[in-house]
């Protein structure tokens, strides 16, 4: 996964993963309006409308991304018919090639944690294999200790998975409890340390390990001391653009070579025809042009 995920990347020219977090009120009213129309005000019409709208961003910015991140909330939210919307949105997104992460942030242990990594792993049943979310990589919360990871790993060495572990997070109030100093370091240098060491054995061609970190990019020396801590883990960088961080905020999180991170954007580029006088008739058209943005101001920081 991460190799070809370095590789869609430098082919594009472009580091921006899609979070493709869509929320009733961004949908754009003529595909609400439809949408109601025929399925009512029901989790169904919701369901349709979600992937009606992201297939339409998916046919305008599959040539200039390399991946995308569905969070997996959004969708839950309205039972069923959303998974059904999640689901359909990352096979359709596989067939333009695409990488696919999870944003699911499960933290379990034990036989808990082995039914999560189904996300990646997919199930057997009775001899019969179905691979049912299609995910490439998820991301996962580490709070519960190597327990709670260790069921994913081996899905990430035989079937070519990935995971982002949660390092230091973009949210303010993250601080309370990554920031707390043990001894003179703090909490989140520690997690570093057992993502890198989960990883050590995962290393691909590019010289980074299947099991990567969420480092945000609202915290830009904390990030670019976790680059030199973990040379070898590439990071998932929420927080650009409406959480207030910029490409230059994020020159340190990428190594030498340019490679080494990927930045997400969510509502500043599937949201972005709010923010512009057009209709929203042209919503995915605005997204595309959201994206190209985002590509031009981090290849202006980074060398790509």
């Amino acid at each position: 996964m991460i190799d070809r995920l370095i590789t869609n990347i430098q082919e594009k020219q472009n580091p921006t993963v899609v979070g493709l977090d869509p929320t009733l009120e961004m949908i754009p009213h003529f595909i609400k309006e439809h949408c109601f129309k025929k399925w009512g005000k029901t989790p169904k019409a919701v369901s349709r409308m979600f992937y009606m709208f992201n297939k339409e961003i998916i046919d305008q910015i599959h040539d200039l991304v390399p991946a995308i991140k569905p969070q997996i909330a959004m969708y839950e939210k309205y039972g069923p018919n959303g998974i059904k919307a999640y689901i359909k949105t990352i096979e359709y997104a596989k067939k333009h090639n695409l990488v696919v992460i999870g944003d699911i942030k499960r933290g379990d242990i034990a036989s808990t944690a082995a039914a999560y990594a189904a996300h990646i792993e997919g199930v057997d049943i009775d001899g019969a294999f179905f691979d049912i979310w299609k995910e490439d990589a998820v991301t996962l919360n580490p709070y519960m200790g190597f327990d709670g990871i260790e069921p994913f790993i081996k899905t990430c060495a035989d079937k070519d998975k990935g995971l982002f572990i949660l390092v230091k997070t973009s949210n303010k109030s993250g601080e309370e409890l990554q920031d707390l100093q043990v001894g003179e370091e703090p909490v989140y240098n520690f997690t570093a340390n057992l993502v890198k060491e989960w990883g050590k054995d995962l290393i691909g061609t590019h010289g980074y390990s299947k099991i990567g970190a969420v480092v945000g990019a609202t915290y830009k020396e904390q990030g670019d001391s976790l680059r030199q801590r973990m040379p070898n883990t590439f990071f998932l960088v929420p927080g650009y653009g409406a959480q207030g961080a910029t490409a230059a905020d994020l020159s340190g999180y990428f190594d030498h070579n340019g490679i080494g991170a990927i930045v997400n954007s969510s509502r500043g580029i599937i949201a972005a025809y709010k923010s512009q006088i057009i209709s929203d008739k042209h919503f995915a058209q605005a997204a595309r042009s959201a994206v190209i943005a985002m590509r031009d101001d981090l290849r202006g920081a980074i060398k790509i």
